[in-house]
């Protein structure tokens, strides 16, 4: 009994400091982030004219068919009723109103020649708008090369895009050739609890050599590499620049309806791009 006890004690020792053994790892590599670029939009008025430019009118102009080629019903301004900072907040509200032939208003900010990149990780902190037929979105969109190189071709990057009709769920996406528009390769984030229209919420991605990550409060969702893409890849070599918008109507959301409240806004905390390194 006294052998058998002691036999036990030693083994009970020795498992004990394989055990320890066992616990003991190198600590995981981590992603250092240092940030290169941000808006916190800290001082009312109009946005910043060193970090983000507008958008303004339909896109007929530009793209040759409605709605800045997704049958969008607003006209986007640079006025403060669309457009302003207030009290550390970004405000884009989409409003029902005649104007300049259009039945909607609203607004579109990007960084064009102001700040274009290659990877990264992209983030805003917000609180989305509600309502059928509103359309917000944070995305990128690649540098065209003076207009010799066309969508497409030049590659966007949807980090959230989402309907006011369903406020649980957000979409991210990337578009390239072969692989746009209804085709784009997409994946959703629905919430478990609350709506991301009653409070705020941090939509990032995390962009590199053949992938791009997506997330939702440091939740990783969905991450797209080359293999998923039905076309070439389009997003190693290109710069980006960032665009914030609340388009009203389209083929993505469908109409408003007689039911959709106005005015609506996105409220955005903040925009910040960080460079990774491991």
């Amino acid at each position: 009994m006294k052998t058998s006890f002691k036999s036990l004690l030693c083994l009970g020792f020795f498992a004990l400091i394989l055990s320890g053994c066992g616990t003991e790892s190198e600590p995981e590599e981590e992603i250092n982030r240092e940030i290169i670029w941000q808006d916190e939009f800290d001082v009312n008025g109009s946005v910043d004219s060193d970090n983000w430019s507008f958008d303004i009118g339909t896109g007929v102009e530009i793209f040759g068919q409605p709605g800045w080629g997704n049958n969008e019903q607003q006209y986007y301004t640079d006025r403060s009723e669309n457009i302003r900072v207030e009290d550390g907040m970004l405000l884009i509200t989409a409003r029902e109103e005649s104007f300049e032939g259009s039945s909607y208003t609203s607004a579109k900010i990007l960084t064009r020649g102001l700040f274009e990149k290659t990877f990264g990780r992209f983030e805003a902190r917000i609180q989305l708008p509600f309502g059928q037929g509103i359309w917000p979105a944070f995305w990128l969109l690649g540098d065209d090369s003076d207009g010799t190189v066309i969508w497409p071709q030049i590659g966007e990057i949807d980090i959230m895009e989402y309907r006011g009709q369903q406020p649980t769920v957000i979409h991210g996406s990337v578009h390239g050739p072969g692989y746009s528009g209804g085709s784009a390769v997409t994946d959703t984030y629905t919430l478990s609890n609350g709506r991301f229209d009653t409070e705020f919420h941090v939509f990032a991605i995390e962009w590199g050599p053949d992938f791009i990550r997506y997330y939702v409060d440091d939740t990783l969702y969905n991450e797209i590499t080359p293999d998923d893409a039905n076309g070439e890849w389009v997003f190693n070599d290109n710069t980006f620049y960032i665009i914030l918008n609340v388009a009203v109507g389209g083929t993505f959301v469908g109409p408003p309806s007689s039911l959709t409240p106005f005015p609506q806004t996105m409220m955005v905390d903040y925009v910040r791009v960080y460079d990774l390194e491991n």
